[in-house]
């Protein structure tokens, strides 16, 4: 695998893009606003890196799809055919309007989006820490000082890819379970933001600086403590 493509090239989006150019990654930056938009990101990342439209950011070796819920109805589906897609998504209702299967818990925000784009094959990841910390806890493998990650799906070889992926920009994964599971790092719970702020401020967002290690003894703790 040699590119990624970034469906969304915000704060998060364009955290991943700058991770993996460092790292020699092919990146497509898009969004909803148009190329032309994103090419003072794409120079500013170097060679690696091009702006294009959403169709060619879902042609790329992986996509990582980092919009609001509210809008991944509108991503063209058919053009994430048989591709993995990291969903970087979380539930706002202020944001994304009320979604009751949501509410009620009868679904999760990754195994809506696995419905809204039943073609792909998506894998839940990078939705549980700020931009800031995401850019600046990297490590390289091996480091005493490393962090993982949650991830969560429903294919196995889906989450090898992404597993592959983090500990190329930096990160260990953590497999938590299917996209049923993905609950347990969503908004609201324990895992969500705090184990990777050491920021007591309450700033938004926190100082750069303010990250710290989560090791898999953490994190574990962290998903067990949450409650739906």
């Amino acid at each position: 695998m040699t590119t990624l493509g970034s469906i969304g090239s915000g704060n998060i989006g364009g955290a991943l893009a700058r991770l993996a150019t460092a790292v020699g990654y092919d990146v497509v930056l898009s969004n909803s606003r148009g190329p032309e938009t994103l090419q003072d990101l794409a120079a500013e990342l170097g060679p690696h890196a091009r702006a294009g439209t959403t169709e060619e950011a879902a042609a790329a070796d992986l996509v990582v799809l980092t919009i609001p819920l509210k809008n991944v109805a509108s991503v063209p589906a058919d053009a994430l055919q048989d591709t993995v897609v990291i969903d970087t998504s979380n539930y706002y209702p202020q944001r994304d309007c009320r979604i009751e299967a949501l509410e009620d818990g009868s679904t999760t925000t990754s195994r809506l989006v696995q419905s809204l784009l039943p073609g792909s094959t998506v894998v839940k990841g990078f939705n549980n820490l700020n931009y800031r910390h995401l850019g600046s806890l990297q490590r390289p493998a091996g480091s005493a000082e490393r962090s993982v990650l949650p991830i969560a799906g429903d294919d196995a070889d889906a989450k090898a890819l992404v597993s592959a992926f983090l500990d190329s920009i930096g990160y260990d994964a953590y497999d938590t379970g299917s996209l049923a599971d993905s609950w347990r790092f969503d908004v609201g719970t324990p895992a969500y933001g705090a184990p990777y702020n050491a920021d007591t401020s309450g700033a938004f967002p926190p100082p750069a600086d303010s990250g710290r290690q989560v090791t898999a003894e953490v994190l574990e703790r962290a998903l067990t403590a949450a409650q739906r």
